[in-house]
């Protein structure tokens, strides 16, 4: 089978799906790579270094997906919404395609793809689980976003991070406070230790207090319990008004004592919960810096603007997108380990490999023979029932 690489044309997307060092392990499993010219240059993957590792190089975008029987991106046609509608009429019924795809973003899309007959695989819907772990795409972007998060704060900040005692006096280290302690948030607590900083860290899961301290961050406890606080997936769940009122009121008091807070609650499908109010923000010390990485669902802080760097009260407030793609050497070879991991997992002998039973194959699997056939994408738009070849012929 030949694996597709287009160039990503989403602006300002410097990453690319699959990196040269991952090809020998592809052939070996029987998948041929295709990559289009310049696919990996921004990314600091020039074209020779693939054919070095055996790729071919296209000159056109068209021809890799007329060549392919899969294709692999990082930002498909449904996450990227600025030019990915310009890859669907490429698409070609039974091809397969392996990305991002933004699943519980919006239907229309994903029906789109259907329509094609393609076999769509999700990437952000890899379970967490140990058996998926090398394929876990989105705890590799979350690991580089809180670490450029933190490296934007710290260049932000008009001060520096480690405590220094020296013959003009003792500076004081700067106070970092991350609210949500999921992959990218312990990596922004892991990395503003490694600046000398003195971090804290919240969570409503009580298991992230462990993680927390074992970075040698302090974990703040609210007096406050969250009803089921993570799903079957290993993601947080959206807590009530109530929950969320309560939470604000406590984790005040550590937010305006604080020169950088980095925010990274996330609930998958549904807008970022609110937890750093304009009160909060009027109430830190001029110069401080916020990193909102959940700005793309409208941001944990109520003065983000998504996409934005603006400055309130004295504050400045950082809501920039695609954290990842700043760093797009690494986050490159982080994605093309696991995309490529997950590749060689569907594809045996030559074959795409659609085992229900599997739950890899099962929980990533969007769309095939037309339909929209993942439970769980089916359950959250509402869509009836599917009807198996079994059940018609009763």
């Amino acid at each position: 089978m030949i694996v597709g690489v287009p160039r990503e044309s989403y602006p300002g997307e410097r990453r690319v799906a699959l990196v040269p060092s991952v090809i020998p392990a592809l052939a070996k499993g029987g998948l041929e790579v295709i990559v289009e010219a310049g696919a990996g240059m921004e990314a600091g993957y020039p074209d020779a270094t693939y054919t070095a590792k055996g790729a071919k190089i296209i000159s056109d975008r068209a021809g890799v997906f007329r060549n392919a029987d899969i294709i692999a991106q990082v930002l498909c046609y449904g996450s990227n919404d600025k030019t990915g509608d310009a890859d669907l009429p490429l698409l070609r019924k039974e091809q397969a395609l392996v990305g991002f795809l933004r699943p519980l973003g919006g239907l229309d899309t994903i029906q789109q793809i259907a329509q094609r007959s393609v076999t769509a695989f999700s990437v952000e819907l890899m379970p967490r689980t140990t058996r998926a772990q090398s394929m876990d795409v989105l705890s590799s972007m979350a690991t580089i976003c809180g670490y450029k998060a933190l490296v934007i704060a710290a260049d932000t900040l008009p001060r520096i991070f480690p405590m220094l005692t020296t013959a003009a006096g003792t500076i004081t280290p700067a106070r970092v406070f991350v609210i949500g302690a999921g992959v990218a948030g312990l990596q922004s607590v892991a990395t503003a230790r490694r600046l000398g900083a003195v971090a804290s860290a919240y969570d409503m899961r009580p298991a992230a207090k462990e993680q927390v301290q074992s970075l040698g961050g302090r974990f703040v406890e609210l007096p406050i319990e969250a009803q089921d606080a993570e799903d079957a997936h290993g993601y947080g769940r959206a807590q009530g008004e109530e929950f969320y009122r309560r939470q604000r009121e406590l984790l005040g008091k550590v937010v305006v004592e604080s020169d950088v807070v980095i925010t990274a609650a996330v609930v998958p499908g549904t807008k970022s919960p609110l937890l750093v109010t304009a009160e909060m923000v009027k109430g830190m010390s001029p110069g401080s810096v916020i990193v909102d990485l959940a700005s793309e669902r409208g941001g944990n802080c109520e003065l983000t603007q998504p996409g934005e760097k603006i400055v309130a009260h004295g504050v400045t407030i950082i809501g920039w997108y695609n954290l990842a793609s700043t760093v797009p050497y690494h986050a490159s070879q982080m994605y093309a380990r696991n995309v490529s991991a997950f590749l060689l997992h569907i594809v045996k002998d030559g074959k795409l490999r659609l085992d229900p039973a599997d739950e890899i194959i099962k929980d990533t699997l969007l769309t095939t023979g037309g339909e929209i056939v993942n439970p769980r994408l089916r359950e959250f738009y509402k869509l009836p029932p599917l009807v198996t070849a079994s059940q018609e012929n009763q």
